[in-house]
């Protein structure tokens, strides 16, 4: 009997054990591999602490490189199998290419939930509409993009005060070049770094309304004169305020001669404020948004969205939920970027350049989008080809516009 009893005992212990093991959610969440290191550890922290909530669900984070996390999250669209969370910008752009394929889940039932619209910022929130057939992916964080400049080398070139307008930025430019300063650094061989500055004076020189325009292909990149006066300038900045060279390098070895004091300017986000604080040097520098004479901010959004080949989409909207939580986001303020997407947060404690970015954010009520956010990832291809053929003057800069619109007018 009591042989009995031991075995009907362990028979059950093993029963309850595979059922527990059967019912146990294993999430896959594919990120980047942020430059930003202190990312890397709150990512780590939060996960850790999510599991030992949550002894049901196991999360395992993968981080890739930009390129590599694209190919990757391409060939899930197109196979059984993939991750149960993954990250990509916002946009019909670079997040479109994946809801288009198939890949995201909608999340309307999870937003009503979770009441994220209450919970999260209106900006950030807001590119989650933008798709057809629901609410794709919630917002992870929200960036915007301007200029840092290195005080010293500002001091040196006799510059006092930071430029307001595009042609003031030019002029400080040359002030620059002039001192053998270099104004700018950029990473070429990432193809997106570079298009910032096009993307910026795209803005300074068409306006937003043109530039929306020329973005949403309403408008003729080869006979709008703001786009070719556009492609005249990348081409002078390339030829003369640029460090070189630039078209060999990545953005991580632009940032590193940076550092190095071998340019004055950095085009780059408020994360950047992260990689200069584990840098330890702070106090070296400062940021301006882009002076494009109008009243938007060069930004985007970061979004995490839940994988349609996911078996566990319940347990993806809860760790999701988990990520945004009041909590989570402000014993993480400053990990991701200087602002949370959770309208909840203090911002008691900041160092002076993550609270130059809480001014900027506040300035502006308007945004201007990243161009491979706002193009089809084809018409993105092209773009960043065209940019770096302008630059490195294989493609006259008044053949750029032309020859992507010529592409734009053949696809599909």
């Amino acid at each position: 009997m009591r042989k009995s009893n031991a075995f009907a005992a362990t028979l059950l212990a093993a029963t309850l054990g595979l059922a527990a093991s059967a019912s146990a959610a294993e999430l896959k969440v594919w990120t980047l591999t942020f430059d930003n290191d202190a990312a890397n550890v709150a990512w780590d922290k939060i996960v850790k602490d999510f599991d030992a909530a949550n002894p049901g669900v196991t999360i395992s984070r993968e981080g890739r490189s930009v390129d590599e996390h694209k190919a990757a999250l391409r060939v899930a669209s197109q196979s059984s199998q993939g991750p149960d969370v993954y990250f990509m910008w916002a946009g019909l752009g670079l997040g479109g290419e994946f809801v288009k394929a198939g890949l995201s889940k909608p999340l309307d039932e999870y937003y009503k939930k979770y009441d994220w619209d209450k919970r999260l910022t209106a900006s950030a929130v807001s590119f989650s509409k933008v798709y057809e057939g629901g609410r794709q992916g919630v917002p992870y964080t929200f960036h915007g993009e301007g200029l840092y400049y290195n005080k010293a080398l500002f001091q040196k070139a006799g510059i006092t005060a930071t430029p307001t307008t595009y042609d003031e930025l030019k002029a400080d430019a040359a002030k620059l070049k002039k001192a053998g300063i270099p104004a700018m650094t950029f990473g070429g061989t990432v193809n997106w770094h570079l298009m910032r500055l096009m993307d910026f004076i795209l803005e300074a020189k068409c306006g937003p309304e043109k530039h929306d325009a020329l973005m949403t292909m309403k408008a003729d990149w080869s006979t709008e004169a703001c786009a070719s006066a556009s492609f005249t300038e990348l081409s002078d900045w390339s030829q003369n305020y640029i460090l070189k060279p630039f078209m060999g390098i990545d953005n991580n070895q632009a940032f590193k001669l940076f550092l190095g004091n071998r340019a004055a300017l950095m085009l780059e986000g408020d994360w950047l404020v992260g990689q200069l604080r584990t840098a330890k040097r702070m106090d070296d520098f400062d940021v301006f948004p882009l002076p494009t004479g109008a009243d938007r901010l060069y930004g985007f959004a970061e979004y995490l969205y839940d994988s349609s080949k996911s078996a566990h989409p319940d347990d993806a909207a809860k760790f999701l939920d988990y990520l945004l939580s009041d909590k989570v986001q402000q014993d993480n303020l400053g990990a991701f970027g200087s602002i949370s997407v959770n309208a909840n947060v203090k911002y008691d404690k900041v160092d002076p350049l993550d609270k130059k970015w809480i001014d900027i954010f506040a300035k502006y009520s308007k945004v201007f989008v990243n161009g491979d956010q706002a193009f089809p990832l084809d018409v993105t291809t092209e773009y960043f080809r065209v940019i770096n053929n302008v630059a490195s003057g294989d493609i006259k800069p008044e053949d750029g516009g032309k020859t992507l619109q010529t592409f734009i007018a053949n696809k599909g």
